[in-house]
């Protein structure tokens, strides 16, 4: 293992396209939703044994579910786990997290990865992740994994790359985030675009010059408090950082911008578990092509997903394509292919019945 090497999982999310499942007080990242014996957080951490030791794995995470890392993951110290005061997308966490590492080493190399994400093909997974660290710690680079896409998806990001076959780590040409679906579309139609999977490696250096090129508010801000990290002083310096970040994420920010952004093509076995939809691509299926959790029986019904508590038997008859999940106090039956709706419906069931059912 290289000493240089940290991985930064970010696990601040509520995950509300997930609801009723993941809720405010106890986000997906924290269940276990593939029914493993792990949550999705545990994971993540053990995704890495062999990448890095474990006392360079940080979590960045809400202030409120300091509590729910700490139980899930016993072996990381207190400034290991980095509190957020309030949620301000991913480039604020990613800048917190980077300069408090080079604080302690400035010639850290950084693996920044989502809690809520499933690898398939582990040994794939270590493979193109040393491969990339090895890159980022030899150049100015800001890299990426690319997926190559199944489906017109507009939530997440697009990479066009020049495909130079002599390398393995590719120029980026293009990066566009969360396209409309024509756009979408038209890129999976193309065949020379690759989800950008979330999952990024770049030196500690490196990211620091692109946040005081490209986010010069927020590298003036962390860097005037750099030197209050690691002490009784940084939870006060953080909450006044927060209230001074604006809401922006790392893909607009820097990303789209910066012309140091190369990909690794990744066949890892990847999928973004941020919604029902995604939940049911990747789970095995039953003969009638439904995934089941919970106590169930079914009659006549297709290609649903139902996730319900084990100690309530559910009985369903006739549906096709839909989503059946009861979580605490809140049961949801919604249409598969309209999963986009449960925002919503979490934004109304907040609005009008009240913050107990989020």
């Amino acid at each position: 293992m290289n000493e240089n090497t940290y991985v930064v999982i970010m696990a601040g999310g509520i995950g509300s396209r997930f609801w009723p499942f993941s809720r405010t007080d106890f986000p997906k990242q924290f269940h276990d939703v593939l029914g493993v014996g792990e949550s999705m957080l545990q994971m993540t951490m053990n995704r890495f044994k062999d990448i890095c030791p474990p006392e360079n794995v940080y979590v960045v995470t809400n202030k409120d579910y300091e509590g729910l890392v700490k139980k899930q993951l016993p072996q990381l110290s207190d400034d290991q786990i980095l509190l957020e005061p309030v949620g301000r997308n991913t480039a604020p966490c990613i800048a917190y997290a980077s300069y408090k590492i080079a604080q302690i080493n400035p010639n850290a190399n950084l693996i920044v990865t989502p809690s809520d994400h499933v690898v398939l093909k582990q040994d794939a997974f270590t493979q193109v992740i040393k491969k990339a660290v090895e890159a980022a710690s030899d150049s100015d680079v800001l890299i990426t994994l690319g997926i190559t896409p199944s489906r017109p998806d507009t939530g997440y990001g697009y990479i066009q790359f020049i495909d130079d076959e002599a390398t393995t780590i590719k120029k980026v040409k293009t990066f566009t985030e969360k396209p409309n679906l024509e756009l979408a579309q038209m890129f999976l139609n193309s065949g020379d675009f690759v989800w950008n999977s979330g999952i990024f490696i770049w030196n500690v250096q490196s990211i620091m010059r692109a946040f005081r090129n490209y986010l010069p508010e927020i590298s003036e801000i962390f860097e005037e408090g750099a030197s209050l990290l690691y002490t009784p002083q940084e939870k006060n310096f953080i909450v006044k950082a927060y209230s001074q970040c604006r809401n922006i994420s790392i893909d607009y920010g820097i990303m789209e911008k910066v012309d140091n952004v190369y990909v690794v093509l990744a066949d890892i076995g990847w999928s973004d578990l941020g919604t029902w939809n995604s939940l049911y691509t990747i789970n095995n299926k039953d003969e009638n092509g439904n995934v089941v959790g919970g106590d169930v029986l079914l009659y006549d019904t297709k290609n649903c997903i139902v996730k319900t508590p084990k100690e309530r038997l559910v009985v369903l008859q006739g549906l096709e394509g839909y989503i059946v999940a009861e979580h605490d106090n809140v049961l949801m039956i919604c249409k598969l292919d309209e999963e986009q709706k449960v925002k919503e419906f979490m934004s109304d069931a907040k609005s009008k019945k009240g913050a107990d059912y989020i």
